[in-house]
């Protein structure tokens, strides 16, 4: 099966969102390429997190809102075509003001997101668990939301609040609140730093689907999908754990190289070519062209 051949009648949005409302928390593992997407849907999961902090990485940039629309757009066209699951976008700040949310909406849409993430941080953003970050008032940051809702055909809009740092827990609620009026279909209350804080705000806001942030090293403590559907939360990102893994075996790789001229030493640590060919389905895509001959691996 290829995604050449492997169509889905249902809106990346709806099937997004139909798994939301259905039963356990949803597993979004983060996935920072085409390569990733495939490996975290051979392990079961059923939707994909795209991070900003991973793709800028990825692009040798810090996350400090310095991509576009369109260098996105090319992560969410191979994770999501690659993989066929739907795909939870980090759509940052929006880009711009209301207008410029539309046109993302729209861009996203088209190139297969299933849902984003907007916060309510201005430009130029931080990682959400770093210090002295800056809001925009809560009215703007609703005019965004409410400019992304009517933009959208199936998309899923989540609304991401770095208040807590800032202004606390209440104001937080506060701006949760005038988001979800605004049109927001669910909550992503960012650097929440206890259990218990995780606590108070899903009891705050019964009903209301939440998102927890599990990335590493940051402020909030690390707890299990499981431990966090008790508390109330209906979606769990691990947004820059595959980046993570992988630059770390990179580096081991360059210093190998470095030290002994070959990559001999690092041979039991990688990939084999007959996993990567059975990964991104090398010999289906042989198999659609009758004209290509197919390969025998050396």
């Amino acid at each position: 099966m290829t995604w050449l051949t492997d169509h889905h009648p249902v809106p990346a949005g709806r099937r997004f969102r139909e798994r939301l409302s259905g039963p356990g928390i949803f597993r979004l593992p983060g996935a920072h390429n085409g390569q990733a997407a495939l490996q975290a849907r051979a392990a079961g999961f059923e939707g994909l997190y795209l991070s900003g902090a991973a793709m800028s990485a990825s692009m040798g940039l810090p996350d400090l809102g310095l991509i576009t629309i369109e260098d996105v757009c090319f992560f969410i066209r191979q994770t999501a075509n690659a993989s066929g699951l739907p795909v939870l976008v980090d759509a940052d700040t929006g880009y711009g003001e209301a207008l410029n949310v539309m046109v993302m909406v729209r861009r996203f849409e088209e190139a297969g997101a299933g849902a984003i993430h907007l916060e309510d941080q201005i430009l130029p953003k931080k990682c959400g668990h770093l210090s002295d970050k800056r809001l925009a008032t809560p009215q703007e940051m609703a005019a965004k939301i409410a400019a992304a809702v009517r933009a959208r055909r199936d998309l899923v809009v989540v609304a991401r609040t770095d208040a807590v740092a800032n202004e606390g827990m209440d104001a937080a609620l506060a701006r949760a609140r005038l988001y979800l009026e605004a049109g927001a279909d669910a909550i992503f209350p960012e650097a929440l730093t206890s259990v218990d804080m995780l606590r108070e705000f899903a009891q705050a806001l019964p009903g209301v689907p939440l998102l927890a942030n599990m990335t590493e090293f940051g402020r909030t403590p690390s707890l299990t999908g499981a431990e966090l559907e008790g508390l109330g939360y209906r979606m769990v990102i691990w947004p820059v754990s595959s980046l993570r893994v992988a630059n770390k075996a990179q580096e081991r790789l360059y210093a190998a190289l470095r030290d002994h001229d070959t990559t001999a030493p690092m041979l039991d640590q990688m990939q084999s070519r007959q996993d990567l060919y059975a990964t991104i389905g090398y010999f289906d895509f042989e198999a659609l062209d009758q004209s290509i001959s197919q390969s025998i691996l050396p």
